[in-house]
């Protein structure tokens, strides 16, 4: 039986990498829209990733990770590029990166610490799973399916359904994009929610979940995390790995699910943001 590797610097420097590239293929697919009508803008400051998005004020979308010690110096030009644009921006720092001269320079420009998030690793499963009988997951492979993708990730997460044609024009193109791995789950024949996968190499990145609130605590999203962590093993992923609120529920099903916590990330904001 396969077992989890050891977390090493180097197994974590990996594990970042694959984050920084589903988040950089996803906003990237955004800028790729003709005209580029979300006005996103992408820079690299030596080892450090960011990326600005005009008309997305949300800081998923002007976020700056990968600093450390070796970019601290940039940190003024990182800014100004934001300010070029008339944004703002969250730094995500992981500790394979970051260091106390990189949380010092922060705060002399007026950060701080805002929260912690939940990044896990775990092993891809060969063996397809059994799910509960109420519940069915179903890849999205077509842009007529898309349209109630969108609602049930809008509403899923919180959002108002009006945001629903706003999500639909920044992530339809992800479904032409080999990379990207599209699932919607089923509760008793009814559209309930919906998952994404994004492979870089040999690694398979879980995001973007959503379940409905009438639809919770049925198992929907474990089966979500069964499922992709199946099809991970089938495209030859060696790890799976997945983000969740620090101590959420979704980290616990993860758990569950046998993934283990590889590093907390701490996102760091300006003060008065």
């Amino acid at each position: 039986m396969a077992q989890l590797p050891v977390l090493t610097k180097e197994l974590v420097k990996r594990l970042e990498q694959a984050e920084t590239a589903f988040w950089t293929s996803r906003i990237e697919a955004i800028g790729s829209r003709e005209g580029n009508p979300m006005g996103v803008h992408t820079a690299r400051f030596g080892h450090t990733s960011a990326v600005c998005t005009e008309e997305m004020p949300w800081p998923l979308f002007n976020t700056v990770r990968g600093l450390g010690p070796e970019d601290v110096g940039e940190l003024g030009t990182i800014l100004r590029f934001y300010a070029k644009y008339g944004r703002s921006c969250t730094f995500e720092l992981t500790p394979g990166k970051a260091d106390k001269s990189v949380a010092f320079a922060l705060a002399r420009q007026g950060f701080y610490q805002e929260s912690f998030h939940a990044y896990m690793y775990g092993l891809p499963e060969p063996i397809a799973p059994v799910l509960p009988p109420h519940i069915r997951i179903e890849p999205v492979t077509s842009a007529d399916r898309f349209d109630l993708y969108a609602e049930l990730h809008c509403v899923g997460t919180g959002m108002d359904v009006s945001a629903k044609r706003h999500f639909i024009d920044n992530n339809i193109v992800l479904l032409n994009r080999p990379d990207w791995h599209l699932y919607m789950g089923y509760v008793n024949d009814q559209p309930a929610g919906v998952s994404m996968m994004h492979i870089d190499g040999d690694i398979a990145s879980f995001t973007l979940a959503a379940t409905l609130p009438q639809h919770r605590s049925r198992g929907l999203h474990t089966a979500m995390l069964q499922v992709r962590m199946h099809e991970a093993a089938k495209r030859g992923c060696r790890l799976a790995a997945a983000q969740a609120a620090f101590g959420s529920v979704s980290q616990h099903n993860m758990e569950r699910a046998g993934m283990r916590l590889a590093y907390t990330r701490a996102v760091w904001s300006a003060l008065g943001e």
